[in-house]
């Protein structure tokens, strides 16, 4: 009987294991304005293990990604993307790594505009 619970709990635990997703569609949004932006917050986001797509849309500000969540969460891949100076609703960069980010991409100003965003 013993060994009957012992593989029962056993298999509960496998299958609480797998309940992770090899590869899970993950979005949400990240400040930036401009294609600078779009290569760092990319970049950022694939340089964390686990990410294997990473695209972020200018207009909407919304990072698409396909993660494995047996190598990270998307906590990690906020806390990348802050590094890189980039804010997203739970986590915000620190000013120092802020002030690192070009000029023209300081998307908290209150006059950023898209008159003045980079230009071919």
């Amino acid at each position: 009987m013993k060994q009957f619970l012992t593989i029962i709990v056993a298999l509960f635990v496998a299958n609480l294991a797998l309940a992770q997703e090899k590869n899970k569609k993950v979005t949400f949004e990240v400040d930036g304005v401009c294609e600078m932006c779009k290569t760092r917050i990319e970049k950022a986001a694939l340089g964390v293990d686990g990410v294997k797509y990473a695209v972020w849309d200018i207009p909407s500000h919304e990072l698409s990604l396909i993660i494995d969540e047996r190598k990270t969460n998307t906590m990690a891949i906020k806390t990348a993307l802050a590094v890189a100076g980039h804010d997203t609703k739970e986590l915000k960069a620190t000013q120092e790594a802020y002030d690192k980010i070009h000029f023209c991409c300081k998307y908290r100003e209150e006059d950023t505009n898209d008159n003045n965003k980079h230009r071919p």
